[in-house]
């Protein structure tokens, strides 16, 4: 099977390229190879690589600065997923493709499912929305998985954020009212490689899938526990978390308060769960250099 990936140089995406080669004859392309804001270059993409799969793991994800230019973020996460169902379709071939729990408004107080109503809160979830929507729309074959609180031992994230900001200071003042599962790019590259290799045995339906780590907590938690496992290297030494309001560190782009996507329909389809998200934290440290 001929593979197509892009976002191929993205914390994702820099994963997948690992998981999916043994999957079948691999295409991953970077931001400087493919643009998803160029509809041509995808179309083009497409047709010279003529894939059986397009995995999709480029996107804007900028979330605050998406509020002022929505339409940087609409072409990428909007319209290039569209142009690429509308390829996968004329090709036969199946899309896979990553979405965020941003869609939804933080009303709820259980876990999201799949079927319940969205309603972005900011301009990055709505471009997220409307890429979900294209490929809908589509008819092609595909697979989309919304997850949450995307981190990895590379690239630019809350983690690394974390851990550069205690090397200067002695305190930190972190959002506790907004609750989430965070998710690294190891277990999605893993998850969806495994979750791949099951669609020729179990016939799964296309659609969206919510795939993100078990489990809960806040950003100011999130912090503490990285903290914690940091302090296991020589010389670290962990700042003081204090816990503060949304309120209290107002952003361009509103959050949900709460955005904890129910993964039982992903565990049902393709036959395993996500690890818990202190599980993945620890894998992500096992991975990084130890200073």
């Amino acid at each position: 099977m001929r593979i197509l990936l892009t976002g191929a140089g993205g914390q994702v995406g820099h994963e997948l390229a690992a998981t999916l080669a043994p999957l079948g004859e691999l295409q991953a392309l970077g931001h400087a190879a493919l643009d998803l804001a160029n509809p041509d270059a995808l179309v083009a993409a497409c047709r010279a690589h003529r894939p059986g799969l397009i995995v999709n793991a480029a996107a804007y994800t900028a979330v605050d600065k998406a509020e002022s230019e929505p339409g940087a973020a609409q072409d990428v996460n909007g319209r290039a997923p569209g142009i690429l169902a509308g390829e996968a379709k004329r090709l036969g071939a199946v899309l896979v493709h990553y979405s965020t729990d941003y869609v939804f408004d933080g009303s709820k107080r259980t876990p999201y499912l799949e079927d319940d109503a969205t309603g972005p809160l900011n301009a990055y979830g709505r471009s997220k929305l409307a890429g979900e929507q294209a490929i809908a729309a589509s008819g092609c074959r595909h697979l989309v998985f919304r997850t949450s609180w995307v981190y990895g031992p590379r690239g630019r994230n809350f983690l690394a954020t974390m851990l550069a900001l205690a090397a200067s200071r002695d305190e930190l003042r972190i959002v506790d009212d907004q609750r989430g599962a965070p998710t690294t790019s190891l277990f999605l590259a893993q998850a969806t490689a495994r979750a791949l290799a099951a669609i020729p045995r179990k016939g799964v339906d296309s659609g969206v899938y919510h795939l993100s780590a078990a489990g809960e907590t806040t950003w100011a938690g999130f912090a503490r526990a990285i903290f914690e496992r940091a302090g296991a290297r020589p010389g670290f030494r962990a700042p003081r978390v204090m816990p503060i309001s949304s309120s209290e560190f107002p952003t361009p782009a509103r959050r949900p308060r709460y955005s904890v996507l129910g993964t039982r329909k992903f565990a049902r389809t393709f036959g395993f769960s996500p690890p818990s998200w202190e599980e993945q934290l620890d894998a992500c440290f096992a991975r990084m250099p130890a200073a």
